[in-house]
């Protein structure tokens, strides 16, 4: 398989020929950053986990080179900071028994770029060689730019194939913004309570982030905590973590419908479940 960037690396932690690796997949994550995949796409590594027939595929945009230090990684140069946070998604796909770990090594700012059709050229080629059932990427409301970025190139790739090649799902998950506001009718709730101890362990091995100033791992297993709490006010809990997702199926379903459209939408159905509630009372 034939990337832009030379510097593109596919680690197969079983090690299967990559063909075979690849064609095995059923659940295929793509975020920007390492870390990210772990954060978002926590349902499928829970479903593929230890099995023989669902097999769970990472991809990783950017080369991570931005992201805050300090503490032991304080003096880290870009270049140093970029080998530690490869070598620790390796780690993350050893432990989470990954199909295969595609690390792709774009700067952000060619991810930002919408003329830059690099990286929707490599998704397009994992996805032909995949063949997923199912797809996480991004949520289209995320805060953080590089996200968005990614988000619009998966759906762009995904629209370049033909309807029969495209995943049966897509789903756009919590990171830089989480989704409880998103209106029940819209929102997915994937429950992830099992294997905590695993969850941890995917979340904890990214010590430069953690070390370096950043409790992602604290943080994303309380977020799954509260989600489960605060999902339904009138029924007892039945989860101990749940995972919101908007559901961007109809995006790749109908090529020519507007991404901002949809994303303008679910924020008006939010705002008209807001107001519906207020009116009686104002």
């Amino acid at each position: 398989m034939k990337f832009h960037l030379e510097s593109a690396e596919i680690l197969v932690p079983d090690g299967m020929p990559i063909a075979n690796a690849l064609a095995r997949t059923t659940h295929l994550a793509v975020g920007a950053h390492q870390d990210d995949i772990e954060i978002m796409a926590l349902d499928g590594i829970l479903k593929c986990y230890q099995r023989n027939d669902q097999w769970f595929t990472g991809v990783v945009m950017t080369n991570g080179s931005g992201s805050p230090r300090a503490g032991l990684y304080q003096d880290y140069s870009d270049e140093q900071m970029q080998a530690i946070r490869r070598q620790e998604q390796k780690k993350a796909a050893v432990i989470g028994d990954y199909a295969a770990q595609i690390l792709l090594d774009y700067p952000s700012k060619a991810i930002k770029d919408p003329a830059n059709m690099d990286s929707v050229d490599d998704i397009t080629l994992i996805v032909k060689a995949a063949h997923p059932e199912i797809v996480y990427t991004h949520n289209l409301t995320d805060r953080h730019e590089t996200h968005i970025g990614v988000a619009i190139k998966v759906i762009e790739a995904l629209r370049r194939l033909p309807k029969e090649d495209r995943p049966r799902s897509l789903y756009g998950c919590e990171v830089w913004r989480d989704l409880d506001w998103l209106v029940d009718a819209d929102k997915i709730a994937f429950d992830v309570s099992a294997h905590e101890n695993l969850q941890s362990a995917l979340l904890g091995v990214f010590d430069s982030q953690i070390s370096g100033g950043k409790r992602y791992d604290l943080a994303t297993m309380g977020r799954r905590r509260a989600n489960a709490t605060y999902h339904a006010s009138h029924d007892t809990d039945t989860a101990t973590g749940l995972i919101f997702a908007m559901d961007l199926t109809p995006l790749i379903i109908d090529s020519t419908r507007s991404i901002q459209g949809f994303a303008k939408k679910l924020i008006s159905r939010f705002d008209e479940e807001v107001s519906s509630r207020l009116a009686p009372f104002v």
